[in-house]
């Protein structure tokens, strides 16, 4: 197997979790209220980083080196403790927390709403509103991203509203919204990952999150004991899994992989959460519904592609 097909095959194990830690939100929401579920996760995901960042330090060096790691282990840890204190990692954790605490925690209320499958589709308009909303910080959009909206809404029609009627459930609308979250997520990661160690950001992140989601927690939803341990394997899978490995998969998969693959791979999470939650709950989609997903996928798909291969399509 060569590099980059293992890379592939990263890639898609993760979109893999995160397709099935759809079940487990939904899962877990049966016992808890959807704040104790966010930061549970949250805190769950910071914890397993903080065990990596070690791991991941000593592959970087070994990487770098080519050597044993007693050669390298005293500037290794000098290096990985300067990150720590890098002022723009603690700034980058707080931004990216809040707004993923804000993204996960509408995912949830509107998976007590919406079946599985819609929540990972209508999560996956992400790809598409990212550089729609760049425009708005003065980032140019090209033409297959506009005919990707024109896709996305037409799929959302088709996914979320009934024959003749034009209005949204409470269900689909938070996760719409929740896709808005993970795109300003996303902006606000590209706007400090240069600048800072992603890894350790990320685990800065989950701890950020799980911080808002215990004072959520606290005053709208205290849970019993009872009800933590009901979701207790709900909640280590969406937390080390779904955060945690999938995660780490993610950082370490990309390398040498081209974004426009990776995007597309990635994006595959939408179609397993249809899958799984056909498999686990048995939730099925008429096939209204799945005209719609098709729609989806495609302007997700169409949102990736570099605007040079989508000119030339267009002319032939």
């Amino acid at each position: 197997m060569t590099h980059q097909t293992r890379n592939y095959l990263l890639l898609l194990i993760t979109a893999t979790i995160w397709g099935s830690g759809f079940v487990a939100q939904a899962l877990g929401m049966e016992y808890v209220s959807p704040f104790t579920f966010t930061w549970a996760r949250s805190i769950i995901g910071g914890l397993f980083l903080l065990a990596v960042i070690p791991v991941l330090d000593v592959w970087a060096g070994k990487e770098k080196k080519n050597c044993k790691a007693q050669a390298f282990e005293e500037p290794l840890q000098k290096r990985a403790s300067s990150e720590w204190k890098n002022p723009r990692l603690w700034l980058g954790g707080l931004c990216c927390g809040t707004a993923l605490f804000i993204a996960e925690s509408l995912q949830q209320f509107g998976l007590l709403h919406t079946t599985v499958g819609k929540a990972g589709f209508l999560t996956s308009l992400y790809v598409v509103l990212v550089p729609v909303i760049g425009i708005f910080i003065g980032r140019r959009t090209s033409l297959n991203v506009w005919a990707a909206v024109v896709l996305a809404v037409a799929g959302l029609y088709f996914l979320c509203m009934k024959k003749g009627e034009l209005s949204l459930s409470l269900g689909d609308s938070l996760v719409i919204a929740c896709a808005f979250a993970f795109s300003i997520h996303i902006l606000v990661i590209d706007r400090f990952a240069p600048l800072v160690d992603c890894v350790r950001m990320s685990c800065l992140q989950f701890f950020v999150g799980s911080a808002w989601g215990f004072i959520f927690m606290l005053i709208f939803e205290p849970p019993t004991l009872e009800a933590l341990l009901g979701a207790l394997p709900a909640m280590l899978y969406a937390g080390i899994l779904s955060n945690g490995i999938a995660y780490t998969l993610q950082v370490v998969a990309q390398n040498g992989v081209h974004p426009t693959i990776a995007s597309i791979i990635l994006s595959t999470e939408s179609m397993a959460s249809v899958f799984f939650g056909w498999l686990i709950m048995n939730q099925n989609m008429n096939a209204r519904e799945l005209l719609g997903c098709a729609f989806m996928m495609a302007a997700i798909v169409l949102a990736q592609l570099p605007s040079s291969l989508f000119k030339r399509l267009f002319r032939a």
